[in-house]
């Protein structure tokens, strides 16, 4: 063998050793990556969405008739009880001589005396079930107290109570309005023939506050012109436009908090009401979304959250689920392999690609259903360079 060609042979071999070496060590440094442990514990599943608060009922005071309305010096906000003065109106002299008016008023009076009627019955049917949920909470306090009524179940019940009695008021204020109406109306057929007839007192239908005033000076007015808006802020309620997909979710009674509305801490929420029907929104990004809404009561005392008002913006997180002991990874650390979800595992200081059952999504984790055990490792945040069996450096090692 010539020593040219054995030196080209020396040569070759040495080049073949070096990429070995240099190969060996690329494979043998491991990568440095931060995992996450399996555990056990408490997942929740929620959602948050910004809502405002509304009220179910409203009441506004119109003119019974044409006339002149004296200057109303309650301001937005003020407080009133029922049966309190709030306007008066003077009628336009003659606006009774004529009979086709006359007729239209004793029209009006009877439609009145039927309305007063119709919210005396309806008065009487809310208070009897107010009575019959309050005899029920009372069994179930009982009950509740040997442990035979859930908590949850009692809460309802409760509920129930509270929703009956906003039911009864709101017949009374019914009843009220309709009885004012009828009078005012009475007052006006008593005065046929007289110059103007009498002044016309309207009065204040609930306990509440002034929540618009429509007039302010002196001035004509025309028959059925509205005057003042008033509502009782302690029936305020929150309402929530959320996505269908994940209104589906949601049931009467369900859990909810209200978050960031003004005050200190969060108040306790519970689902009222699911409306059926849905509507297209368009999001900030341009997206369009389904979405329906969603009404909640507020369960926290209402001294604790006297500052809201009607149409104020509060954020809103629902409860979907709640378990108690579940195992679970990190959210991050699951993703797609073919079909199938997976995580990189942690097993000797190398990678090794595992088949997992993913479950409920909670906060930033999920329920594992099998593939994983607790105590176990795992990348919490895989990428595509990741190869099963590569090896790798805890970054951080969970407890």
């Amino acid at each position: 063998m010539s020593m040219k060609r054995r030196h080209w042979i020396i040569a070759a071999a040495a080049a073949v050793a070096v990429a070995a070496v240099v190969w060996w060590a690329l494979q043998a440094a491991p990568r440095t990556l931060e995992v996450a442990q399996v555990t056990r514990g408490p997942l929740v599943q929620r959602f948050e969405e910004e809502g405002r608060t509304e009220l179910p009922r409203r009441w506004v005071l119109s003119a019974p008739i044409a006339g002149t309305l004296r200057r109303i010096d309650l301001l937005q906000g003020d407080a009133v009880k029922a049966g309190q003065v709030v306007a008066t109106i003077e009628p336009l002299q003659g606006a009774l001589l004529d009979p086709a008016n006359r007729a239209r008023l004793l029209a009006e009076e009877q439609a009145a005396q039927a309305s007063m009627q119709a919210a005396q019955q309806r008065l009487a049917a809310a208070q009897a079930d107010a009575r019959l949920a309050s005899r029920d909470v009372g069994r179930m306090r009982t009950l509740g107290a040997s442990g035979v009524v859930s908590v949850a179940a009692l809460d309802a019940a409760e509920a129930s109570v509270a929703r009956a009695q906003a039911a009864s008021a709101a017949a009374l204020a019914e009843q009220r309005a309709a009885g004012q109406q009828r009078a005012a109306l009475a007052a006006l057929l008593q005065g046929q023939g007289h110059s103007g007839g009498q002044q016309i007192e309207l009065r204040a239908p609930i306990d509440g506050v002034v929540l618009h005033r429509y007039q302010q000076s002196a001035m004509p007015v025309q028959a059925a012109q509205s005057l003042l808006e008033f509502g009782d802020l302690g029936q305020l309620q929150v309402m929530v436009q959320a996505l269908s997909q994940q209104a589906i979710a949601l049931r009467p009674g369900s859990s909810a908090r209200i978050l960031r509305w003004g005050g200190e801490g969060a108040l306790p929420a519970r689902v009222t009401r699911i409306e059926p029907g849905g509507f297209t929104k368009i999001s900030a990004l341009g997206v369009e979304e389904q979405r329906t809404q969603v009404w909640l009561d507020i369960v926290a005392p209402r001294a604790q959250w006297a500052q809201l008002g009607d149409g104020y913006r509060v954020e809103v997180e629902f409860e979907l689920a709640r378990r108690p002991d579940v195992l679970q990874v990190p959210s991050s650390a699951l993703f797609r392999a073919g079909r199938r979800w997976a995580v990189y595992r942690v097993d000797g200081g190398r990678a090794r690609l595992t088949a997992v059952s993913p479950g409920m999504q909670g906060d930033g984790s999920t329920e594992v259903l099998a593939g994983l055990r607790q105590g176990e490792r795992v990348i919490a945040y895989p990428d595509d360079r990741l190869t099963d069996g590569l090896r790798v450096r805890p970054l951080v090692a969970s407890p």
